[in-house]
C-alpha cells in the first residue's frame, strides 16, 4: 500500500466500530442528516468531538430509541 492509499470504510456492522459520522447514526435511526443533527444540538442524541469532527458514539442510537420508546410507555 503506497502512502497516499486510504483504509477501506468499516462496515456499519463492524464489531470493532465504536464511533459513527452523523451520516452513519441517521441511516441506522432512519432519520435525515438535518434531523440528526437537530437531535445531537438538543442533547438527545449523544455526542463527541473527536478534533473538529462530530461523532456519535456506536450506542447512542439504541439508547436514544430506548428513551423514546420508555417516554411512549409512560405517556
Amino acid at each position: 500500500m503506497d502512502e497516499h492509499a486510504t483504509l477501506p470504510a468499516p462496515a456499519d456492522d463492524d464489531a470493532t466500530l465504536v464511533l459513527l459520522k452523523v451520516e452513519e447514526a441517521a441511516r441506522r435511526l432512519r432519520i435525515g442528516r438535518t434531523t440528526c443533527f437537530a437531535l445531537i444540538r438538543t442533547g438527545e442524541l449523544e455526542s463527541v468531538m473527536v478534533g473538529g469532527l462530530r461523532r456519535i458514539p456506536v450506542d447512542a442510537p439504541a439508547a436514544y430509541v430506548t428513551r423514546l420508546r420508555t417516554a411512549h410507555r409512560a405517556a
